[in-house]
């Protein structure tokens, strides 16, 4: 952790945590894929008695393909190159072409679309030239050695991104509830809605998918299924990534506006999850009010929510996405949920009505990023 915690010197001081983040957790991604395919490699060239044709062969049906100028290794080789920004790029863009049914979303848009190690934002060409060069001795400490044969097991990387997260969301204050749910709060909403093996989870706001994963480690077991969706790209990014590094294998990330565009369905209707999980954008106001009066998925179930405060159209997306007759859900959001008269005093009393209200926890304020609300955790249950 303290390692790569290191790798950030290079940017801190001269660019935001909210922008560099994106680049120490990229490069810690194509780190971890270039150790692996060095270990996998390593491995059939063992088993093979040293046949390099055999192993390269082999080598194609792992679970990512690295090519040769995506790989960790050569790009570290060319840390002097006065085009070194335009050379990571180059490899990322390979990198997700090798592993288009990984690294795309359903619109066809690759997890690195939103960043550029060739961008003006890490400064002039000189200054941007000196700090990808110091990020590439940083990842190739021995200390960053991410071969599993290495490491005591997958937990440790993914560890070490949750670590990275939630240090940036530290720093980056009030823009780190874009992207991360502090880890006490994961933990209390995911043991509230702990789900049973088999089951499918889903969080519509996954944000770097923390708060998602922190719902299936609960399981107890890998036999779950997670679903988020996000809509800022760099986010989505993390949050694909996160899986990975996580060892998680039964995902479905999707980038896009929940509430205007949800994107998994079953025929016509929502799917529906055996929980469902959020930590959603605290009153948000251009939601898509306009179209909820006569929202084609029933989402309206309790009211229309005011134009200017979207909270109330996230509790009511998922519990129409809850499985019907077993599903749960836990939602965070300010207490001013639980007092709003008007539209949300009618809405409140309608979800009282169909008896779908569990429990409500208080939690004292100052616990989330850049805010000092006091928010409330609302658990419903079908």
């Amino acid at each position: 952790n303290d390692a790569v915690w290191r790798a950030c010197d290079t940017f801190r001081g001269s660019i935001d945590p909210s922008v560099y983040k994106d680049y120490v957790l990229t490069m810690l991604f194509v780190k971890y894929l270039s150790d692996v395919h060095d270990d996998k490699q390593e491995e059939y060239l063992k088993k093979y008695n040293g046949d390099q044709e055999r192993a390269k062969r082999a080598m194609q049906y792992e679970r990512f393909i690295v090519p040769e100028h995506s790989h960790f290794k050569y790009l570290y080789e060319n840390r002097n190159a006065v085009n070194i920004g335009e050379l990571i790029d180059i490899a990322l863009v390979d990198l997700e072409e090798a592993n288009r049914e990984k690294l795309y979303s359903e619109d066809g848009a690759g997890i690195f679309k939103n960043i550029s190690f060739n961008s003006s934002v890490l400064g002039e060409p000189k200054d941007k030239n000196t700090r990808l060069k110091n990020l590439l001795l940083d990842f190739n400490r021995p200390e960053l050695d991410l071969r599993p044969s290495h490491l005591a097991g997958v937990d440790i990387i993914g560890g070490a991104y949750e670590y990275l997260i939630s240090n940036f969301a530290s720093d980056a204050g009030k823009k780190a509830g874009e992207f991360f749910t502090p880890s006490e709060v994961s933990t209390l909403l995911a043991k509230l809605t702990k789900s049973a093996q088999g089951s499918r989870i889903c969080d519509p706001t996954c944000g770097s998918g923390s708060l998602l994963i922190k719902a299936g480690q609960e399981v107890g077991s890998p036999n779950f299924s997670l679903y988020g969706q996000e809509a800022n790209g760099s986010t989505w990014a993390l949050a694909v990534m996160n899986m990975f590094l996580h060892g998680i294998e039964d995902f479905y990330v999707r980038r896009g506006d929940t509430l205007r565009n949800p994107a998994f369905f079953e025929g016509d209707e929502l799917q529906t999850f055996d929980c469902v999980i959020a930590n959603p954008p605290f009153s948000l106001k251009e939601w898509g009010a306009d179209n909820w009066a006569n929202d084609r998925y029933g989402r309206n179930l309790a009211g229309v929510p005011p134009k200017g405060n979207g909270d109330m159209a996230w509790v009511q997306h998922m519990i129409k996405s809850m499985r019907p007759g077993s599903g749960r859900m836990t939602v965070v959001l300010p207490q001013g949920v639980l007092f709003r008269k008007g539209a949300e005093g009618k809405i409140r009393k309608t979800l009282i009505e169909l008896d779908l209200l569990e429990a409500v926890i208080g939690i004292g304020p100052n616990i989330f990023y850049g805010t000092q609300l006091a928010p409330s955790i609302l658990v419903f249950n079908n």
